[in-house]
């Protein structure tokens, strides 16, 4: 039998999504996002209300990144995502993060966090607070990357967000072989 819990926002498991933008002054801001994902090959969408420093950013540059938050920095992560940088302008280093600017787009790379999405704005809509970037650029430091240069989970260990408990959670173990176990069928 199961439970119905009516129409909530629980999706297993939620990417933790940190946003890096520029504001027009060229200073660094972040901010913990986990309602997004990919939403076709090339694109990703994002929740984003209108009232974040995040949002009035991307609108004037024109460009964001999407780091992946992992492990290391749980503490970090959370912390962009609690303090406004309406309210807080030093942000980014009382995270103690660092920033190289990305080569594609302008918009900051946080050196602690070694995955980014680097992305130019397709469109926001201010009513459903839909981001909408199209990734024009992956990158990864060399730190998580296997011989054959592709990303190594067991080195890279991003973190998702459980709705629910409001914790975040690391992701387990290899358990199937995508596009090839149900061959078996």
């Amino acid at each position: 039998m199961r439970k119905n819990f009516g129409a909530k926002a629980i999706l297993y498991p939620m990417p933790v999504l940190i946003i890096g933008t520029y504001d027009e002054n060229g200073k660094p801001n972040a901010m913990n996002a986990a309602w997004g994902g990919i939403s076709e090959e090339t694109q990703i969408s994002i929740c984003v209300d209108d009232g974040h420093k995040t949002a009035k950013n991307v609108v004037k540059t024109g460009a964001f990144t999407v780091s992946i938050a992992d492990i290391e920095n749980v503490v970090a992560c959370d912390y962009v995502g609690i303090v406004s940088g309406n309210k807080e302008p030093d942000k980014i280093e009382k995270a103690g993060w660092h920033i190289t600017k990305s080569e594609f787009v302008n918009a900051p790379l946080f050196d602690e966090l070694p995955m980014a999405l680097e992305c130019k704005l397709i469109s926001y809509d201010e009513e459903t607070c839909r981001l909408v970037g199209e990734i024009v650029n992956v990158c990864a430091e060399e730190k998580i990357l296997e011989e054959n240069g592709k990303i190594d989970l067991n080195k890279f260990s991003p973190i998702t967000y459980d709705p629910v408990h409001h914790t975040y959670r690391k992701i387990g173990d290899v358990v199937g072989k995508a596009f090839s176990d149900g061959i078996e069928i």
